[in-house]
């Protein structure tokens, strides 16, 4: 499994932006998909974005398009996500995952077999 540590989660108010770092430790990083989902207090984890081993195709939750960019630098072996106009509904414990299997046009977290620990984001309005 690759292990992935996340970092840029923090406080912002409503219309900001954060940039969220996926670093994974292991070289396997530049061979597996990427992701990031989410999880609100009550609420099930639900899928944000994901990338491709390339970069070149890139996946986003309605929720988020236009506001939120996934990218990756496979020499750095980190995956982002830039998030942009953040809303109040942006709140939540923010999962990196990665897989090697062949994604479906709307990943779950049934698809990723490795997970970070979560980074907090809170949106105030």
């Amino acid at each position: 499994q690759v292990q992935l540590v996340e970092s840029g989660g923090g406080l912002v108010q409503a219309g900001g932006s954060l940039r969220l770092s996926c670093a994974a430790s292991r070289r396997t990083f530049s061979g597996s998909k990427k992701a990031w989902f989410r999880q609100a207090p009550g609420k099930e984890r639900e899928f944000v974005a994901a990338i491709s081993v390339s970069g070149g195709t890139t996946y986003y939750a309605d929720s988020v398009k236009g506001r939120f960019t996934i990218s990756r630098d496979n020499a750095k072996n980190t995956v982002y996500l830039q998030m942009n106009s953040l809303e109040p509904e942006d709140t939540a414990v923010y999962y990196c995952a990665a897989t090697y299997r062949v994604l479906p046009p709307a990943p779950t977290d049934a698809d990723f077999d490795s997970w970070g620990q979560g980074t907090q984001v809170t949106v105030s309005s």
